[in-house]
């Protein structure tokens, strides 16, 4: 089975062995390591514009992270609640020897970024957060109704299926709110494929969903001051349904060296919408620090 981020464009594909389980995950350039953190139903396929205009001295690092569009199912009994999907990068981290990290979170990967850097800070050398899951917003609002998905396989199964269509793709609840415009066709299927194939990875997207509550990151919230190093908020300006540009706001301001950065004409998939725009700031950003 071929892995499930399909973009060469992102490196070499390689697999992680850990305690958890298997992640995949491809890798390109050397120097300062960059580890990139998706959210729920995507893969490292949503780096894919961003890590060929890095340019070099940057090891980026894309890992298929278990939230529904994995290759790899985790083991049976690993903990996929915000804080065991923690442990699993400071893991991996640590499986591949990687220091001063410059860790980049998008989604529902930005509120994981956020538990990271606020309870296994040690070998994160720096933070970038695009529009994310945070405060109260998490889950995010406008997918709680779909809480009851996680509990249930063959839930799952029904309403997955019909996901391999581009109109219902589209749709609000889907991924209409997050892209301005459709994923290519080779795209949506690494993201929507997997789940539908695959039993374990539907499992692992079910723990890792339902376990999502709001007191997980406000406690980051509240936490976010003891990251005292170089910081990096980008935010849509584009009218927000999902997180709303105060979000971003606050979380720049609750970080002692941070700052934010606006984007105009995109929706919170910030490396999807405007991918050379994100690939510079990054860039500005790691030359500052």
């Amino acid at each position: 089975m071929p892995a499930m981020s399909i973009s060469e464009t992102l490196g070499e594909r390689r697999v992680a062995r850990l305690g958890q389980g298997p992640v995949a995950y491809r890798e390109r350039g050397s120097g300062t390591p960059v580890l990139f953190i998706h959210g729920f139903l995507v893969n490292g396929d949503l780096w894919r514009h961003v890590v060929p205009m890095m340019g070099d001295g940057y090891r980026c690092i894309t890992p298929d992270w278990p939230l529904g569009s994995h290759e790899l199912a985790m083991d049976d009994g690993a903990d996929l609640t915000p804080a065991g999907l923690v442990r699993l990068i400071d893991d991996f981290m640590a499986e591949l020897g990687l220091e001063d990290v410059v860790v980049v979170g998008n989604d529902t990967g930005g509120a994981l970024a956020q538990m990271l850097v606020t309870t296994r800070p040690e070998r994160v050398g720096r933070l970038v957060l695009t529009p994310c899951d945070s405060f109260r917003n998490f889950p995010a609002w406008w997918s709680k109704p779909l809480r009851p998905i996680g509990y249930s396989q063959r839930l799952m199964r029904l309403i997955g299926g019909p996901l391999r269509s581009q109109r219902v793709q589209r749709l609000p609840l889907v991924y209409g709110w997050v892209a301005k415009t459709p994923f290519p066709p080779e795209i949506a299927r690494s993201y929507v494929e997997p789940g539908l194939r695959d039993a374990g990875v539907r499992r692992d997207f079910g723990r890792a969903f339902r376990a999502t509550r709001a007191h997980q990151t406000m406690e980051a919230a509240r936490r976010l001051h003891l990251f005292d190093r170089p910081a990096l908020v980008v935010w849509q300006t584009e009218k927000a349904r999902i997180y709303p540009l105060e979000h971003g706001r606050r979380l720049a301001s609750l970080l002692p060296q941070g700052r934010l950065e606006l984007v105009d004409d995109s929706y919170i998939y910030v490396p999807e919408d405007q991918p050379e725009r994100l690939a510079r700031l990054l860039r500005a950003f790691l030359a500052a620090a």
